[in-house]
């Protein structure tokens, strides 16, 4: 079939809305109606280089759709199913899968490679040329073919746009503050960078009851933004919340810092264990460039301190009980996941979402569909 996808051939090209061919579902795949996409900061770490790819790609891991086609023998769903994509797969089988580790899961070694999750390719461009979906799923398009194991069903009634959310962002942020971070009543918390995943940060520590947040961002409207997500106090930089953060603990400083900044670079390190108070945890979840390998740590504090510092990949969590797990508790009151969503574009506004983003302008923005 012929449907229209936003494709990045070049690191720092814009992306292209152009009609391709999809292939029909194969064997443990199905065909998808894409009703929203997630306009996450990963894929302009695909965009411009940081993250490595196999371009051509369609753009986009955060999505929401309806299933309108079946691989042979998938049972997991019916036509006519919503779901929402997973950009880590979990195939139920390997060793992490079977420990209750499916962020771990050995499917996710294969997400950098061209094609498919199960080899060979679904996307083609006018000339022949193959596309590969960017971490198997490629949401910025009208149609995915994606594999079961990166599809999660949901409720019908939930809105495409938050469900598009905990593709990724949600789930990442939320959990590294209650799975990764461990957040307790009582907690003082520090999340820095306070965009999407960082307002989920934000939200969890609130839900694992945090007396104290600290929301940090350059960005004006980001910091006012935290607040209305349950932020309590706010700064601009890691330097300027200690005094602040020292005020407000007695100087026994934060139990933990998460760093949800744009771009996670090594030299955060240092000033969040600064913050960080004897025994506390830091929390590194945003995307790294993939070729860093300085990382700026004061190892004396940091041995005698009895500081942690921890890795976190989908908020440390199994996709399949946490994403159903925090769409509830959307449905319940209890995560703003409509409040997330800052401004609304078509496939075709795709590069202004991501000027926005770059700018400021967006907590998070979502490519709705028809």
């Amino acid at each position: 079939m012929r449907t229209r996808a936003a494709v990045l051939r070049e690191p720092n090209t814009p992306w292209n809305v152009e009609e391709i061919e999809l292939d029909e579902p194969q064997a443990g795949e199905i065909l998808v109606k894409t009703l929203a996409a997630g306009m996450c900061h990963s894929d302009e770490h695909a965009h411009d280089g940081t993250m490595p790819t196999p371009l051509p790609i369609v753009g986009g891991h955060e999505g929401a759709g309806v299933v309108i086609g079946l691989g042979p023998g998938v049972t997991e769903f019916e036509i006519g199913d919503h779901m929402c994509c997973s950009y880590i797969p979990s195939c139920g089988k390997c060793t992490w899968c079977a420990s209750g580790q499916q962020n771990l899961c050995d499917l996710g070694a294969h997400l950098m490679e061209p094609g498919m999750m199960g080899g060979g390719y679904r996307h083609h461009a006018a000339d022949g040329t193959d596309i590969t979906p960017l971490l198997k799923v490629g949401t910025f398009a009208e149609h995915m073919v994606v594999s079961v194991d990166s599809a999660i069903k949901i409720d019908k009634d939930i809105p495409p746009g938050p469900a598009a959310l905990v593709s990724c962002g949600v789930t990442s942020g939320y959990g590294s503050a209650v799975n990764r971070a461990d957040v307790t009543a009582g907690d003082t918390v520090v999340v820095v960078g306070c965009g999407g995943l960082g307002t989920a940060a934000i939200q969890g520590a609130k839900v694992a009851g945090a007396k104290n947040v600290i929301a940090i961002d350059p960005s004006e409207f980001k910091r006012e933004s935290a607040m209305e997500f349950g932020a309590s106090h706010s700064a601009p930089s890691m330097e300027e919340a200690m005094e602040l953060v020292g005020g407000i603990t007695l100087g026994v400083m934060a139990d933990s810092v998460i760093l949800t900044p744009s771009n996670l670079t090594g030299d955060l390190i240092a000033p969040a264990q600064f913050l960080t108070r004897k025994g506390g945890t830091i929390v590194a979840t945003a995307v790294a460039p993939a070729a860093q390998m300085d990382v700026q740590l004061n190892l004396f504090m940091f041995s005698m301190m009895n500081q942690e510092l921890k890795g976190c990949l989908f908020g440390s969590t199994s996709p399949r009980s946490e994403i159903p797990h925090i769409l509830s508790m959307y449905q319940a009151g209890q995560i703003k996941l409509d409040e997330m969503i800052t401004n609304t574009y078509t496939l075709d506004q795709v590069n202004e979402g991501y000027e926005d983003m770059l700018a400021n302008k967006n907590i998070r923005g979502v490519i709705m569909f028809d």
